[in-house]
């Protein structure tokens, strides 16, 4: 019996192991194919009198990119074995509970543990000067008090249009008072804060959260319900920024720093501290996470042993490769996009915008959470909504996004003469819709901007906002950024299209089908009575 028993034991941790090893070779495969395309593009302007970049550059960037598919690789691995199940079993368990007080207090300490865990935030805090930690817990704080909004509005299946036109009104007040009292230069700094808190930590967790929460609760569109968490809590913290802003006194300057890391050459004798740098960063993110999820387990959701095992092995998957593919964007991909930028606006300045636009489809590509969010949506959709449309949809508008938002560094013109248009077409747009494409189109707008985005787009830009204003630091708060939160918008507009397009599809058949019925010959019908 004992040795059935082992052999039965043996057999299914090698059906695990084969399973796992070709879900990593899937995964390595999409991660390939998202940032060959990148290099090509590098590698093409390397050859071309446009830039110039040196020999240790270029290995630099090149190896860099390596390591990125490698860390993207185990990455989305790591997802879809620890934190989606996380995040379904946290939101499942607490909803048979029965106890919404107790649900929505831990959705509150969740929002603001994996907030502060998020290295995107961190990357863009330290940017800015002042206390970055001041900055990490505001936003923080403005994320968890709108998770917990999203969770109402799942439980009391609520239309998540009506509560994003009024957040988006409350933003737009808010962002009138900025203007009123001459704090411009927070504007760009608050609507980016909002793109950088959906990054690769937050985006698989709440949204199997949302899930999670819907299909324990079920009803008539459990799956539309799930969606539309990433939406709300991307508002939070442009709010939590703006109302920050107006208790502080003054504008705020930007300074390039001699040694920050996107000022100088792409270098592999960085590797070692930048290594050091991020194995900190992610540390302190997941441990938050782990740590909040056991002391859940064991007061709470009671997780099987051969399910914490797998959530486990799942972590350190995460672990090892958002160490390899943050420390890659740091070595390799920030500096370059930093002198990639330098270079073409020096250059012609219609050559910059073409760039941004394809780049800007490209990149997206590369964004680990997009894969994670197509995913589900596939899945959640039963097919209705591919994979590809998703994919091709969010880099249409992600280029566009960039391409808008270079225009604007050239011009120097407001960030909401983008905005508020296109958020008054993105929220018209979802009363004519189906609920449940608002609510994807919304949260890919979240997912868009994720590392690279944060990593080497946003480099990039500063890199032409520097060359374009002749060296002015101060230009860069102003134009530089904002670009995320244009990549946050745009796939608003496109995801909905797709869905508007859709129905009028649908339309049109129908009136067709029903045309033919119409015009029928009576004599070809054949009577049998």
């Amino acid at each position: 019996m004992k040795n059935t028993a082992s052999a039965k034991q043996q057999n299914m941790q090698d059906g695990f192991l084969m399973l796992m090893s070709r879900s990593l070779i899937g995964k390595f495969k999409d991660s390939i194919v998202s940032i060959i395309p990148i290099v090509i593009i590098f590698l093409v302007l390397v050859l071309t009198p446009i830039t110039d970049f040196s020999t240790t550059e270029i290995v630099t960037f090149v190896l860099s990119a390596l390591f990125l598919i490698l860390g993207i690789g185990l990455f989305n691995l790591g997802a879809d074995m620890a934190m989606t199940p996380m995040g379904e079993m946290v939101g499942s368990g607490l909803t048979k509970s029965r106890k919404l007080s107790l649900l929505l207090i831990i959705c509150f300490v969740m929002g603001v543990l994996i907030t502060i865990a998020e290295p995107d935030l961190s990357v863009l805090a330290n940017q800015v000067p002042g206390e970055p930690y001041v900055l990490i817990a505001v936003v923080g704080i403005g994320v968890a008090i709108l998770l917990v909004v999203a969770i109402v509005k799942i439980v009391f299946k609520k239309d998540l249009s009506l509560i994003l036109i009024f957040f988006y009104m409350v933003m737009f007040a808010l962002a009138a008072l900025l203007l009123e009292t001459g704090k411009n230069s927070f504007l760009p700094l608050s609507f980016d804060a909002g793109g950088v808190t959906t990054g690769p930590i937050t985006v698989p967790f709440i949204m199997a959260l949302g899930v999670g929460v819907a299909l324990t609760i079920g009803g008539k569109n459990a799956n539309e319900n799930s969606f539309g968490l990433i939406a709300l809590c991307s508002v939070g913290p442009i709010l939590a920024v703006m109302i920050l802003s107006l208790f502080k006194d003054g504008n705020i300057n930007y300074v390039i720093q001699p040694d920050q890391d996107y000022s100088t050459v792409a270098n592999l004798n960085n590797f070692g501290r930048l290594f050091g740098e991020t194995v900190k960063e992610v540390s302190i993110a997941l441990g938050f996470i782990v740590v909040f999820f056991l002391i859940l387990h064991f007061a709470i959701l009671k997780v099987s042993k051969k399910k914490l095992i797998q959530i486990f092995i799942g972590i350190v998957f995460t672990f090892v490769g958002l160490i390899i593919f943050l420390t890659a964007v740091k070595v390799g991909f920030i500096p370059i996009g930093f002198k990639l930028g330098t270079e073409l606006a020096e250059q012609h300045k219609a050559i910059v915008i073409i760039f941004a636009f394809v780049i800007g489809m490209i990149v997206v590509l590369a964004e680990p959470a997009v894969h994670i969010l197509n995913r589900q949506v596939e899945d959640i959709t039963e097919g209705a909504i591919s994979k590809r449309s998703m994919l091709i949809a969010l880099s249409i508008g992600v280029g566009i996004s960039i391409g808008l938002s270079v225009l604007r560094i050239i011009f120097k013109f407001s960030l909401l003469y983008y905005l508020i248009p296109g958020y008054i077409i993105s929220l018209g747009l979802s009363l004519l819709v189906p609920k449940i494409y608002t609510a994807i189109a919304f949260d890919s707008g979240g997912v868009a901007s994720g590392p690279l985005t944060s990593s080497f787009i946003l480099p990039f830009a500063i890199g032409v906002c520097w060359a374009i204003s002749g060296h002015d630091s101060n230009a860069v708060l102003e134009s530089a950024f904002g670009i995320v939160a244009m990549v946050a918008m745009t796939p608003l507009i496109t995801i909905q299209v797709l869905g508007f397009r859709a129905i009028a599809a649908a339309k049109v058949k129908e009136r067709a089908v029903m045309t033919r019925l119409l015009g029928a010959d009576d004599e070809q019908i054949i009577d049998f009575m």
